[in-house]
């Protein structure tokens, strides 16, 4: 098991993501809370994988299209020791205005 960490703010992502799917299934919010947690591995193991953004940001952060929920992107620090996962976003969302505000 490779390590990362969530920040609070990840984690509360989790959490309302798992929520939002829920209301519908619990059985499909949980594969999609497991599909966070093994991009999350994935990531930890090979920090270089994710794409930066500097049409978003200068900060030293990645992000990462999960594969199978293509909707859903960790936005991580790829620097760091564990891994910190700060953000875990709706590709619908305008990353622009979601991960300045984000604090690691």
């Amino acid at each position: 098991m490779t390590s990362y960490s969530l920040t609070p703010l990840a984690r509360i992502d989790v959490f309302q993501i798992w929520v939002r799917i829920a209301n519908d299934s619990e059985a499909a919010a949980d594969k999609v809370e497991q599909a966070i947690y093994d991009a999350c591995e994935f990531v930890a193991a090979s920090p270089r994988s994710g794409h930066t953004r500097a049409d978003i940001t200068g900060r030293n952060l990645r992000f990462w299209t999960i594969p199978r929920y293509p909707n859903y992107i960790l936005v991580y620090r790829p620097d760091t020791v564990p891994l910190a996962v700060i953000g875990v976003v709706q590709g619908k969302r305008d990353l622009g205005r979601v991960v300045p505000s984000r604090r690691h």
